[in-house]
This record gives C-alpha cells, structure tokens and sequence, in this order.
C-alpha cells in the first residue's frame, strides 16, 4: 500500500519576525510556539517539543530513548551542546555476552533486552532547560501542554499511524509484544483515532515535579529495571542512578563562507563533515542538482565518510577519535583523488548495521537564540519493552555495538555506542575577533541517513539557492551498505530521473529507484529555519534585512514549521 501515500501539495516556506519552530508535528509545533509567546527561549520550546513529540510520535521517540541537542546563544556567539546518550549496564561486557552464547556473527536481535541502554533523554530535557533555558518557565510549566496531549488525547497523524503499525509487526516478527499502554485495546491507532496515554502523562507530571530523580530513581527506575530483568537484560538501578549528560563542545567544518556544526562522537556529526570536506573539490553547482555527475560524487563521498566514521567512531571515554586528523582538509584531499568520475570505487566496507525512526525539530526565538534538537528511540519502539504504568518504550541503541573484540565500537560495560542522531547549526565564517552569526538551525533525521540528509538540503540552499522548504521538497538520495550481498546500495527518491538512475548503473553502483510512498520514509524527514534569506542569489544580502525567519517542514512526515 505505499504507493497510497502521494507527495503532490506544495507548501510555501513559513516566513515571520519574532520566534519560530519546526517539528514533525503540527500539535507538537503548536506546543512549542506556545512556549515563545509565554516568554520562554528556544531551548524551553525545544524541550516542550521533545515531550509532547514523545506523546504523538512513541514509534519514533520518548523518555525511554537518547537526546542531543545544540545551542546557539545569541547574546555571546557561543554554541554549545548536551549528549543525552546513555550507556551499556555496567555488567554488559563482551565476555558477558560471550558467556551467554553470543559471537560477532551470531548476536542478540537488535530488539533483545540486552541491548537497552539507559535511557538519556529525560536528563537532556532537564539539563538544557538549565543550562539553556530562560529560566522564566519552570520545567512543570514547560511539559504542561505534553502532559495536556497525553491526558486528552490527540488524533494520531497519517505517517505515525502507519509506522506505528509497522514497528508493532516488526516486533511481532521477532516474536515481542509492544506494551499495552502504547496499543488501543491490543491494536495500534489509525489515522485520525484519537489517542491517549495517561501513564506517560504521569511520568511527565513527575518529571516536572521533582526533575532528574523523578526518572532516574523511584517508581520509574524500578519499573525500567524489573521489565529488563523480566527479559533477560543485566541492568541495575546503579546504572540508571549513575546517568548524567554531558555538556559538549560541537565540532565544525567551513565550506563556501560557511561553517556547519555538529555533535562530537560518540555522535555520527563527523561523518557529516568528511561529507562536507570532500564535497568542497567538485563544481557541484556546475554538474546541476541531482544530474548523474552529482549524485556520483555524492555517493562515493558518502561511501569514504561513513566508512571512516564508522571505523573511527566510538565513545570517547573508551576509545581514541582522530578528530583533528580525519577533519583535515589535507586528508579529505586525499580523499577526493580516490573518486573517479567514470566508475563506482571497488569494495569498502563499513561496520555497523541500520536502524532508524527518531524526531528532528529546532526552534530560533525573538533574542535570537537557537535549539537544535534530536530525540530518539532507535528502531521505532526501540526494544519494545514499556515499564509498568510508564507509558513508553525503552530504546535498544545497544544493537549499533559490534561483538569484533577489536572494534572502536566493540560492546562494553558502562560505555556508549556509535549514535546516528546528529541536531546541526549553521553560522558565518566569523574571525577569532567576531562572534559567529547565525544562518540556520536544521536536522534531517533517520538512521544513517542523517548525515547524508543534512548535506543534501545544506548543498540546496547554498548551491542550488532553494528556500527551506523546497530544499526539504527536492528529492534526496540515501547510500547505504547491503550486508546481504556486500555492496552499497544506492536507493534514489521518486522524482530523479530514470536516465540519471540508469548512467549511475552504468558506472557501477548498485541502484534502486524509484523509491515511492511510505518507502520514502527511509530518506528522513528534516526541519530547517533559518535567519534571512541569505540562500537566495538573487538578493544583495547588504540591503536586505536579515532578521525575517523562514522555515520548512519535511513533506515526508506528518508536521509543519509555525511562526509568529
């Protein structure tokens, strides 16, 4: 039935002067516009979003799941961050596993016990709204209008019902049951039912009333930890009790004036930026958006920058990242002389298996400031696993461990996994004497799909001068690595040309298009705002005012950006 979801209206970007937000669904953005006309900041709205997306969307995301977010700070230029990523119990050791049987090639299903993680995003929320916020809302004040969602109910939207749907049966398939407070007397919700959740309702009440200790101790603890043991998993209430985020300093590239800012590792943000850098060698402009010369430079550079990352990649507590190395301009030169414009590179091969289904959303408030944000539970319901009277799904960002002993990303005790959801920033080149100018707050979620999501609807906007909703409109091409049969597989959206798909063939990649309906989820769904319109060629930015905010939403998902 994927062919019953059609992409044929046409959505003008949002453009307003004082606060603006974007997310992947409407009553979700209402909640967080919300929170700027009360006087919050981006970072209260952003929060406000994260809950109430948690209501409307628990296939893709919830307190039982990992946060990231970035912050640009408008009074100093400065941008900093919070890795609201959990890690492994303390007794999960490779030795462990192997105890229980398992080996590198034989390991738990990705939706086993064993490979929950302690859940990081309820402690981002808390920590942003004191790190970021305004300090004008108190977080009950900020989760109010999710609590509301969640005790009213909400009409489930088109896209959610249909992955909801779709995660059930996968766990179904693997021989798992979702939680009866996620379900509507054991069936998943359609389009336009109305939904309610009153246990997350409460465990939000909590969270608000009493913070951090309200998830991480107490009755929510305990519930997380009996239905873990109950299935087999190995965490404790130490290692929930233990859990706190860490503030991050983002890592950066410049390309063309610009300068893009992403999460450190364990977040995949870098491979972004190996994008980014070796992109920078090609006339994509002159090869035309989406012609087979740009979407062949655009594969094989995703090819060399996730095939890095992934080698690289891990938690920096356990493992050493060459981060100044691999972000040299010198070595993604290096890079470049290993792409031919005639034919597809030989095998490389990455590390890592794929999930997806997390939520994007930003939002840039009348100060100025801007809340990069991503929440995620992993593979849809994460491990399926609901705690008693929670109202939400634990995560298993544990299956992205590998069992190879010598892996950067090998599984061990108290340690974070290579993590897929990246937030982004975009600001000026700014000298060591200027403070950075924001241009942009943008994201585009799903899996491995994030990186490449976010350099496709930069390249829109900066090579092709789209505005933020056409760059999330145009089609988009999603790499990624086939186990099955050992190759990269080349997936390319409905609205590429058939000739284009067939020269690619032809220079050897392995090629699937059309990709067509609900299948198009694969390619993220992304939220940009940014400040002017400084995309746009046509315009003498020195004449044009730049404080107007103009904003897109992924057609892909169910939301819509708003502004005022």
């Amino acid at each position: 039935m994927d062919t019953d979801l059609t992409f044929s209206s046409r959505r003008s970007p949002v453009v307003c002067l004082h606060g603006c937000v974007a997310s992947n669904q409407p009553l979700a953005s209402n909640v967080g516009l919300d929170i700027l006309k009360r006087g919050g900041n981006a970072a209260d709205a952003a929060v406000a979003i994260a809950a109430a997306l948690a209501v409307t969307e628990p296939c893709s995301t919830g307190p039982g799941g990992d946060a990231f977010c970035l912050f640009y700070d408008a009074n100093t230029g400065e941008i900093r961050g919070i890795n609201g990523s959990g890690r492994s119990p303390r007794a999960q050791t490779l030795d462990f596993l192997k105890g229980r049987g398992y080996t590198a090639e034989a390991p738990p299903s990705p939706f086993d016990a064993l490979y929950i993680t302690v859940p990081g995003a309820p402690a981002c929320w808390c920590d942003a709204i004191q790190l970021f916020g305004s300090h004008k809302l108190s977080l009950q004040e900020v989760l109010r209008g999710a609590v509301e969602l969640a005790e009213v109910g909400f009409p489930v939207g088109e896209v959610a019902a249909h992955h909801w749907a779709n995660w059930v049966a996968a766990l179904r398939d693997a021989g798992k049951e979702l939680g009866g407070d996620l379900l509507i007397d054991g069936h998943t919700p359609r389009c336009g039912q109305v939904f309610r959740n009153p246990a997350l309702a409460q465990t939000l009440k909590e969270l608000g009333e009493h913070g951090k200790p309200a998830f991480y101790q107490g009755r929510v603890a305990q519930a997380i930890i009996d239905v873990i043991n109950r299935n087999g998993g190995v965490m404790t209430l130490d290692d929930l009790s233990s859990h706190d985020s860490e503030v991050i300093t983002p890592i950066s590239t410049e390309f063309k004036g610009v300068r893009l800012w992403e999460p450190p590792p364990n977040s995949q943000g870098l491979a972004a930026l190996l994008l980014l850098n070796i992109l920078d060698s090609f006339p994509l402009k002159a090869m035309g958006h989406n012609s087979s010369d740009y979407i062949h430079v655009l594969v094989e550079a995703v090819c060399l920058a996730m095939t890095d990352a992934q080698r690289y990649l891990g938690d920096p507590d356990h493992v050493t990242v060459p981060l100044d190395t691999l972000l040299d301009k010198g070595y993604s030169n290096q890079q470049v002389q290993r792409i031919s414009m005639d034919r597809a590179m030989e095998h490389m091969e990455p590390g890592l298996m794929t999930g997806s289904d997390t939520v994007y959303f930003c939002v840039i408030d009348s100060q100025g400031n801007a809340c990069s944000f991503v929440n995620s539970n992993y593979m849809g319901f994460g491990s399926g696993l609901v705690p008693k009277d929670c109202g939400f799904s634990l995560q298993n960002r544990g299956a992205n461990f590998t069992l190879c002993p010598n892996h950067v990303n090998c599984v061990d005790g108290s340690k974070r996994p290579y993590h897929t959801i990246i937030p982004a920033l975009l600001t000026d080149c700014a000298t060591e004497s200027q403070k950075p100018r924001l241009l942009a707050a943008l994201g585009v979620m799903g899996g491995f799909m994030q990186p490449q999501g976010h350099v496709q609807v930069l390249l829109n906007m900066m090579e092709f001068g789209m505005n933020p909703q056409r760059a999330l409109d145009a089609p988009r091409v999603y790499v990624h690595y086939d186990h099955k049969t050992d190759q990269w597989l080349v997936n390319l959206e409905e609205g590429v040309d058939e000739e284009v798909a067939e020269e690619l063939r032809r220079r050897g990649h392995k090629v699937n298009w059309p990709v067509t309906g609900h299948k198009r989820s694969q390619f993220g769904r992304g939220q940009i705002i940014t400040v002017g319109d400084w995309w746009n060629p046509s315009v003498n930015q020195a004449d044009h005012p730049s404080r107007v905010l103009w904003a897109g939403s992924d057609p892909r998902g169910d939301g819509c950006a708003q502004g005022y």
